[in-house]
Order: structure tokens, then sequence, then C-alpha cells
């Protein structure tokens, strides 16, 4: 059954020219899924009403819908936060979209964070995104959470999560 994807960019860049489709008709095949790239504000606005969180995450994910003919969710990315994140998994800016598009997926499919989830991170960035994970400092939960409560001094806020 392939997947469905719909995508909105609401914000001045552009979006990475990424194999969404692919990537959500593997995860989660049969899915509706909406991608919202958003600004800070409308991020944070979200995360406020959604889980009760009050600062800018990097990706935002929720099941929209379940019943036993269809299944759909949101993925809401923001690229602000992601180009900021991204060196600290030597990732590219699009390429650690990519990853958060995976991880936000994996969310939605049910995995919590930790291993397994890490697995499939690894996996699915190898195989769409084209580039490997594995070495020592790949995307992992203690590499993904050092950062979480650090403040940005930039802002005087706090760092993007999920």
């Amino acid at each position: 059954m392939k997947s469905t994807l719909d995508v909105r960019n609401f914000t001045r860049r552009r979006a990475p020219g990424l194999p969404y489709q692919k990537i959500a008709e593997a995860i989660l095949p049969g899915w509706d899924i909406s991608l919202v790239f958003a600004g800070e504000i409308r991020a944070q606005k979200l995360n406020m009403q959604l889980r009760n969180k009050d600062y800018v995450p990097n990706v935002l994910s929720y099941e929209t819908s379940s019943t036993k003919k269809e299944r759909s969710g949101e993925i809401i990315i923001c690229p602000q936060i992601a180009k900021r994140q991204a060196p600290d998994y030597e990732l590219s800016p699009s390429h650690f979209i990519g990853f958060l598009f995976i991880h936000g997926l994996l969310h939605l499919k049910g995995l919590p964070h930790g291993t397994t989830m890490d697995r499939y991170e690894r996996e699915y960035m190898s195989r769409f995104i084209n580039v490997r994970t594995s070495h020592p400092h790949a995307p992992t939960n203690r590499n993904r959470n050092r950062h979480r409560n650090a403040p940005d001094e930039s802002r005087g806020g706090r760092r993007g999560g999920h």
C-alpha cells in the first residue's frame, strides 16, 4: 500500500530535495503523512500546544488519525534549528533535515528513543540520504540529548528538541 505525502513550507527557505515519499513509504506504508517546514515562532507555539513545552523544537511528530481504514500523522521540522544543530551531528543541514524526518516517522511508528531507533535511523540514512552515520559521532541519544537543555546564547533561549 502506498503512502501519501503532503509537504508544506511556511519558511522563506527552500526545502531540501530529499526522497521524502520513498522514505515515508519504507517506514510507514499506507499512511497519509503531512510534512510541515515551520519557522521558529510557529514551531514553538505548536510545541506548547501539543506538548506543553516552551522551546523551539527541531522536530515534532504526532498522529492525526488512527482508524482501521486510515492512519495519518504530521511531522513538523524547524529548518532554522536544524541548520544550527547539524554541525553537532557532523551532517549538512539538508542531511540533518532528512535525519529529523526519519526520526519523526519512527516516532509515528511507535519507536521510543533507544538503540533500536538509533539502528533504524542509521539504516534509513544510509539507504535514502546516502549518508553513513555509523562513525563514533553518529546521531545517538547521547549526542542528541547533550544539547537539549543547553542555552542558546544567541537568542537567550533553549535549543530545540522534540
